[in-house]
């Protein structure tokens, strides 16, 4: 009968996942977004919701923050109300992609008062990781280019690295700056963070608190992104996952609806190289926006996808795979991988949250507890949340 190790149900237990805040607002394609009735209307409710999602599941630490989205009058009566809730601020993340001065770029651009603009709204994100005791920065930029000759290249790569330089100067010693990669859209000649090499030679050029966020949607079709997160931990500059699934593109699908196989090999890598471990700094975040599903239920089977597919890699038996690839046992290796990924791990994990107080099934208690009826009701009048706000 298959059981879970000590040291396996140690890592499940203390498993924890960072939710979005913009994954409780009305969000859709670049052709409609969909409202829903009891969308958050202001980072209160986003958190609420997300403290909803780790009731059931005990797999929610911290809720990542958008700003300005996120903005609220004092950030310290909104890290208070999470805390009361039973989760923490997270990652705190830039917007320089939406305000018409950044058409040609932000950190990367040749405006020199672009520049300067785009560095000063990271400062006043610092700023709110100060008051709310967040701990990362999270960039990620849609500066790039559309037209060959449009922009030279080299000099965009100089300002990135230096406007990168000011901002890392600014950040607290117990902070840390993720810049994260991605490679095409908006910009479709070139991206100025096209992947995760470029994250990494600007990153390494600022220092040890400044590291990679790879977002598992971020790649081109047939990229192994587990061979990516082996390196980028193997380097010591994985900084922090934005999980979620795509079928073409950025499509920001719950994570693992596409191929579960391959969030199976990504959290193999992890295991691997020490992601896992209780002194392990590296922060596993969705990114995900749930256009026409409800948004808290698609929380919850999202963070549920991740530790199942953590429950399979950490029944993995390692020794065994070591010593079939030592031998050059081809087929016994992709066996010994194969048998940990088909085995169904939710009986266990079921029994996991059973002994530890929480719903055996979090989708069958979300569902029964009035939770969304509830807040369908009472959320009536006032702006709901969005892309934006």
């Amino acid at each position: 009968m298959t059981t879970f190790s000590p040291a396996a149900r140690s890592v499940l237990e203390r498993q924890r996942i960072e939710l979005p805040s913009w994954a409780f607002g009305n969000s859709g394609t670049r052709f409609r977004v969909f409202g829903q009735p009891g969308i958050p209307r202001d980072p209160f409710e986003k958190v609420a919701d997300a403290a909803e999602v780790g009731r059931l599941t005990g797999l929610v630490g911290a809720v990542a923050l958008h700003y300005p989205w996120d903005r609220v009058e004092d950030p310290a009566t909104l890290r208070s109300f999470a805390l009361e809730h039973g989760v923490a601020l997270g990652t705190v993340n830039s917007n320089t992609f939406q305000d018409d001065e950044y058409m040609l770029g932000s950190l990367a651009s040749t405006d020199a008062a672009v520049r300067r603009r785009a560095i000063d709204h990271h400062f006043a994100c610092i700023d709110l990781m100060h008051a709310t005791g967040s701990r990362d920065l999270k960039i990620w930029l849609a500066d790039g280019t559309n037209y060959p000759g449009q922009s030279d290249m080299r000099e965009r790569q100089d300002h990135l690295a230096a406007s990168l330089a000011e901002i890392y100067s600014r950040i607290g010693e117990e902070q840390r700056l993720v810049l994260e990669y991605k490679f095409f859209e908006p910009a479709f000649y070139h991206t100025d963070v096209p992947d995760w090499g470029t994250s990494y030679a600007q990153v390494s050029a600022l220092g040890d608190r400044a590291l990679v966020c790879l977002d598992t949607g971020h790649h081109a079709p047939g990229t192994n992104i587990e061979f990516i997160v082996m390196q980028l931990l193997r380097l010591g500059k994985l900084g922090s996952f934005d999980f979620n699934s795509r079928f073409y593109a950025d499509d920001d699908l719950i994570v693992g609806a596409a191929d579960p196989f391959q969030l199976f090999r990504i959290l193999v890598e992890c295991l691997r190289g020490g992601a896992f471990e209780e002194d392990s700094q590296v922060a596993f975040m969705l990114d995900q926006c749930h256009n026409i599903e409800r948004k808290i239920p698609a929380q919850i089977r999202s963070v549920l996808n991740v530790q199942e597919m953590t429950a399979r890699a950490l029944l993995l038996d390692r020794s065994a795979l070591t010593a079939a690839q030592h031998e050059g046992d081809v087929l016994g290796a992709n066996a010994i991988l194969m048998d940990a990924f088909y085995t169904d791990v939710r009986p266990l994990l079921a029994d996991l949250r059973a002994a530890r107080g929480l719903p055996s099934d979090p989708m069958v208690a979300f569902a029964t507890s009035g939770y969304q009826e509830r807040v369908d009701r009472e959320r009536v009048g006032g702006q709901q949340s969005g892309w934006g706000a």
